[in-house]
């Protein structure tokens, strides 16, 4: 969403503070490039699936100057913690630089409403650009592109779910704990963290899942929208913080009914958050 007139600076990154794939960041030493920040959790399957485009911007823009920094804020305890941030990008393939907001000090500052929450700010500083919650990825992209002086397309969706005409069915609520029942969904995701002594395990519709860190897992992939039955069950020593269904597309021919869910900023494990 482009901002309006009104001139609203970055705040400074905190000092001092932990960062992973770079020594330090200050935000002063990035004038003269447009810096996107985004605020995610490891622990949150939105967060997670919004990563492989800050993946792909990083690798096309970075020669550029843009310059993508995450934010990593945790919503768990699970995922709080140098070390475990350091696993989760080394895990999830993240290279760009990662700020540790394990106090939630930066987030605040910033006044994100949530996860993920995006934030593009010109060469001066200047936000010129943001998105709170899933998706806005191509409106994103534009903004950058604007930024550093590119007549460049925008990559194309990178999920058909991400594609801007794509008509999505709203799919189930996000559930507490280890939710069983009916749902619509495009995927099924969980927040679930293993025993601290080693590796747990879920029942996923009577069958075995290991479950090797703490973590958004996804558990079922449709494709498409669909509705089943699901039945999830944590072995002894392991915790379901949350279940979440992510929207899918809806089926060929289906109406305009079936429309694509608002974006939210909600702080719970579903749509929104990873």
């Amino acid at each position: 969403m482009r901002v309006t007139p009104q001139k609203i600076p970055a705040p400074a990154f905190p000092r001092p503070a932990q960062w992973i794939n770079v020594a330090m960041l200050r935000l002063d030493q990035q004038r003269g490039r447009p810096v996107l920040i985004e605020f995610w959790d490891f622990c949150r399957p939105a967060s997670v699936r919004s990563l492989a485009h800050l993946r792909a911007w990083h690798e096309r823009y970075a020669d550029d100057g843009l310059r993508v920094v995450g934010v990593h804020t945790p919503a768990f305890a699970c995922s709080t913690g140098y070390a475990a941030v350091e696993a989760a990008c080394e895990r999830l393939d993240v290279r760009f630089p990662v700020l540790v907001d394990d106090d939630a000090r930066y987030m605040r500052e910033v006044e994100a409403p949530g996860w993920p929450a995006r934030y593009l700010f010109d060469g001066q500083s200047w936000l010129v650009d943001y998105h709170h919650g899933e998706g806005g990825f191509r409106d994103a992209e534009t903004a950058i592109l604007e930024l550093l002086g590119r007549d460049d397309e925008p990559l194309a969706p990178l999920r058909p779910v991400d594609d801007d005409d794509a008509v999505l069915v709203v799919p189930t609520p996000e559930q507490p704990g280890p939710y069983s029942g009916p749902y619509t969904a495009g995927e099924v995701w969980a927040v679930i963290e293993p025993p601290a002594d080693g590796p747990g395990a879920v029942r996923l519709n009577g069958e075995a899942v290991a479950i090797e860190h703490p973590g958004a897992h996804l558990l079922i992939d449709h494709g498409s929208s669909a509705s089943g039955e699901l039945d999830l069950v944590a072995e002894p020593g392991t915790i379901i913080h949350g279940v979440s269904f992510a929207p899918g597309l809806a089926p060929e021919g289906a109406s305009a009914a079936a429309d694509e869910p608002p974006a939210q900023s909600s702080n719970g494990t579903g749509p929104t958050g990873a």
